[in-house]
């Protein structure tokens, strides 16, 4: 995917945070790009913004966790467009860090539903497709650097699992000869609304478990505000796709992390957390 001008990406979770900026970076290296998001309004202001800049984008509302929803977004994409050549399955939720033990079955359902089915049914309704037109095509899906190191509760249960599945899609894909190739994005701390993921939370999902007692609602908030811009990790995932790296790192000051866990996995020692960097 070294050429960018006029192909065709799609970003779930594009209204706002790491989507938004993915969608900004595209833009600027002369993609079309295809917004969607389950905030509506939000949709809908992101992708006026983009126009006003001289961006030629289109915006479909959809809920990832439904496989019927990904299929319309596919089926609106290329109806608009004809073809697609760059898949960012990017949208995510936040259920809280309390033991999982407390988490209910329906914090167990909804982030599933999104972090981890969101990527599947984006693998589900768009490879198929890129494979068929036999170009050069690229997939994105995101991660966490909660999927590589120690903890994160249920949130990094599904990261891990995005991690895992992403690792097996671009293995088929590269051990089949087929064009698409896959990168993993594993970001760190970044400036975006996740920490307000309720927001978004379906009614049909309304047994939420409780916070943890302790919890600094406060600091959570001023770490993420801290955190790197939506629009620097657009550039990541820029630049990896343009070198074809499947690990997109963006935040080096976790490695020893990384290399900690591999060591005690390796060595069959239990688990521990290393505190944070900086922390």
């Amino acid at each position: 995917m070294d050429d960018l001008e006029n192909k065709v990406a799609v970003i779930t979770g594009a209204a706002s945070g790491i989507g938004r900026g993915m969608a900004e970076a595209f833009v600027d290296g002369g993609m079309r790009v295809v917004l969607s998001d389950i905030e509506e309004a939000a949709l809908l202001s992101a992708a006026a913004d983009l126009r006003d800049g001289g961006a030629d984008v289109h915006a479909v509302v959809a809920d990832v966790s439904k496989a019927e929803d990904v299929t319309a977004l596919a089926a609106s994409t290329l109806e608009k467009y004809g073809a697609v050549h760059v898949v960012c399955n990017n949208a995510g939720v936040y259920a809280g860090s309390r033991p999982s033990w407390e988490s209910t079955l329906d914090d167990w359902a909804w982030i599933l539903g999104v972090n981890l089915m969101g990527v599947v049914h984006g693998i589900r309704a768009f490879l198929p497709v890129m494979i068929e037109q036999d170009e050069d095509a690229h997939i994105v899906n995101t991660a966490s650097l909660a999927g590589l190191v120690t903890g994160g509760s249920l949130y990094g249960a599904t990261k891990s699992a995005v991690v895992a599945l992403s690792e097996t899609v671009q293995l088929e894909l590269v051990g089949g000869d087929l064009k698409p190739r896959v990168s993993v994005l594993c970001p760190g701390l970044v400036d975006t609304n996740i920490f307000h993921s309720q927001r978004n939370r379906p009614a049909r999902f309304p047994d939420a478990g409780p916070f943890p007692s302790g919890w600094d609602t406060e600091a959570a908030r001023k770490a993420f505000r801290r955190g790197t811009s939506p629009r620097t990790i657009g550039e990541h995932v820029v630049r990896a796709m343009r070198e074809q790296r499947f690990y997109v790192l963006t935040h080096p000051e976790w490695e020893e992390h990384i290399r900690d866990r591999t060591a005690r996995i390796l060595g069959g020692d239990e688990p521990t957390m290393l505190p944070p960097p900086g922390g």
